[in-house]
């Protein structure tokens, strides 16, 4: 059974074990897709928000998120729902800082709504 390079499943390694494995991925993937169930949820929301904070400048962004469940079986026999999680992380273009000159030339223009323009008050 072959497993697709583009998966990550999380479990109960550390969590910059997964923020290391996917952007190894990333550098060879467009899209890599962070699976997991159950109790690893919420790490592998913290690998995806890590991931989009820290190397974001670099154009990684979180992509497509489903849920759902699985019915598993559970030791003692009996049926169990777990819920599940794939958040797909994908590789864009890099964002170059904004310039300061940029946030100032928009300061500068002209509210044109509002100039010349006097608000005046009609008592009846």
């Amino acid at each position: 059974m072959s497993r697709a390079s583009n998966v990550i499943f999380i479990g109960k390694k550390p969590l910059m074990a997964y923020v290391t494995a996917t952007l190894v991925q990333l550098a060879n993937e467009d899209v890599v897709m962070v699976k997991a169930r159950g109790n690893s949820i919420t790490r592998a929301v913290d690998v995806a928000q890590i991931i989009e904070k820290r190397m974001g400048n670099m154009g990684y962004k979180i992509g497509d998120v489903k849920i759902g469940s699985e019915s598993l079986q559970s030791q003692d026999g009996r049926t169990r729902n777990v819920s599940t999680i794939e958040i797909g992380i994908v590789k864009g273009t890099p964002t170059a800082p904004a310039t300061q000159t940029a946030a100032a030339n928009d300061e500068s223009k002209p509210d044109s709504d509002n100039q010349g323009k006097k608000k005046s008050k009609k008592k009846d």
